[in-house]
């Protein structure tokens, strides 16, 4: 089943498939229309979805037709986010993993270097230093 888009009553109605356009990338379509349109989803997201867009003022039939036109772009725009997010995952992943750990070596290093290197005495405990109060 491909896409199917119809006009009735000053309203789009768009149906869709959901094993080639995710619910999250329909969800991402809509949201970038919600400025000028009123969105309604509806349907069965393992069989299909329908998106119901009515302008927010009144649009001739031209109009509504170009926006499906915008909003099939949009959809295909935030599907291919969505596979790119899926087919990454594991690297983005590991990426924070190796950044938060040198980050927490790099900390766990200049603690061990500033208590070592205290020519002050800056980083002795206020009990050696004055002696605990009586």
């Amino acid at each position: 089943m491909k896409i199917k888009a119809k006009i009735e009553k000053n309203q789009l109605i768009i149906s869709l498939n959901p094993k080639i356009y995710p619910l999250e990338a329909v969800y991402g379509a809509s949201y970038v229309f919600i400025d000028r349109a009123y969105l309604f989803l509806d349907g069965d997201p393992k069989k299909e979805i329908k998106i119901y867009i009515k302008g927010k003022k009144k649009m001739t039939p031209k109009e509504l037709k170009d926006l499906a036109g915008e909003f099939n772009n949009e959809l295909l725009n935030y599907t291919l986010r969505e596979n790119v997010a899926k087919n990454t995952k594991k690297i983005r992943e590991y990426i924070v993993e190796r950044a938060l750990f040198s980050a927490l070596r790099s900390e766990e290093d200049e603690d061990e270097e500033s208590i070592e290197n205290d020519p002050l005495g800056i980083a002795v405990p206020w009990e050696e230093k004055y002696g605990k109060k009586k």
